[in-house]
């Protein structure tokens, strides 16, 4: 057994971990009058290191890629310290567990033991309860040593060829369409009825559109992820950008509070929300790259604020043409709401030079949409209606 008592971490790195990946049997917590107790049972020693972020408190622990397919039972919803749990690929090679503390809270121990009493391998984080300063002190310590080694690590600069996909024959005489699967990885976006993540009905979405596209002959296609990996909200501008993407759009699959609330819509670029529910919506789905365990002092404007110039005018009246073709044709097939184009300030569809929408596919936490989002002949009414719209768009705007 390795024990790490530590309140802050420069690097942890737990030796002997086998080359094969892991496999996560289950996760827990343990509540105690003075600290919270983490547990992830594995079928193997895993190699880890962790650090801590603010504003909200969260406790990052990365890994190599391991397999966890296990149901994470009631550890999600959270217990004593830990208000929540998010889990998933960060980026090729390295898995991320995120923890959601209510309070600031230091790691008083994280260990690795192996089998014994008829239990498997186990890594565990112990959690006691501090001060805002002393977290800041351990944050900033921990978060200098993990810059520190990110600068060593290149595969955080290559993860767009890693995940990126490209289909479709023809060279540059076709346009090419950006998709991009929202959420993803670490992140799972809404959680709905049936427990179903949105990050798995909008790579389905993306994968039918991508095959929809390609089938037709008139259209190349850009997947910014073909599997279940976290992509940061510029990274996925970035991706489209750097191919030279004629269109961007962007899945997803709200969540909220009224169950019985349903459809449809589409989304495009204002710094000027249309009305609260659009600004609300925005404002969410900008968080993305918190719920993934970012840092996000020292991003770039791009995700954080554009200032809309004359450049970037066109681009916005071109999307909302694309916007308003996917309506008509999404009219046809599927339940819309009532406002179905709306406008507000989300991050993915900043990109100054490409037209871009960002469609929400229904709601998961309405029981007939869920249900909708999950069957692929419904997926597949969806990529018909959007090809038939970017078909009037491109018979509009010649390519």
């Amino acid at each position: 057994m390795v024990v790490f008592a530590l309140l802050c971490t420069s690097q942890i790195i737990v030796s002997g971990a086998s080359a094969q990946t892991a496999k996560v049997l289950g996760a827990r917590l343990g509540v105690y009058p003075d600290y919270t107790r983490f547990v992830i049972d594995l079928d193997q020693e895993v190699d880890f290191t962790y650090f801590l972020l603010p504003d909200p408190y969260r406790i990052i622990i990365d890994m190599p890629e391991i397999d966890w397919n296990a149901p994470p039972g009631k550890v999600t919803s959270g217990g004593g310290l830990i208000s929540g749990l998010r889990y998933g690929l960060f980026k090729p090679g390295t898995f991320r567990v995120v923890l959601d503390v209510a309070q600031p809270s230091l790691v008083s121990k994280i260990f690795s033991l192996p089998p014994g009493g008829g239990k498997p391998n186990r890594l565990v984080v112990d959690l006691k309860p501090t001060q805002r300063d002393a977290f800041l002190t351990a944050s900033r310590q921990s978060m200098e040593a993990y810059s520190a080694r990110s600068r060593n690590d290149t595969s955080a600069t290559e993860q767009s060829v890693d995940v990126a996909v490209q289909s479709g024959r023809g060279g540059e005489e076709k346009p090419l369409i950006a998709i991009d699967a929202g959420h993803g990885g670490v992140d799972p976006g809404a959680i709905g009825v049936g427990n179903v993540y949105e990050k798995d009905l909008t790579l389905a979405a993306a994968r039918q559109l991508a095959e929809t596209l390609t089938a037709s002959g008139r259209y190349r296609v850009l997947l910014t992820r073909d599997k279940d990996v976290f992509l940061k909200l510029r990274q996925r501008v970035d991706i489209a950008r750097k191919a030279g993407a004629d269109l961007f759009i962007s899945l997803h699959a709200d969540s909220i509070g009224n169950p019985k609330h349903r459809g449809a819509s589409v989304y495009t670029l204002s710094e000027n929300a249309s009305d609260k529910e659009a600004a609300a919506l925005a404002s969410k789905e900008n968080k993305a790259d918190v719920i993934a365990g970012i840092d996000l002092s020292d991003e770039n404007t791009l995700v954080q604020s554009i200032l809309i110039d004359l450049a970037q005018r066109e681009t916005m009246n071109l999307s909302a043409t694309l916007a308003a073709n996917m309506v008509s044709q999404l009219a046809q097939s599927i339940e819309l709401q009532r406002r179905t184009h709306r406008f507000a300030g989300f991050a993915v569809l900043k990109a100054p030079d490409i037209p871009s929408a960002l469609f929400e596919m229904g709601y998961l936490s309405n029981a007939t949409d869920a249900k909708l989002l999950q069957s692929p002949a419904h997926r597949k009414k969806i990529a018909d209606a959007v090809l038939r719209a970017i078909d009037i768009y491109f018979e509009k705007h010649k390519f």
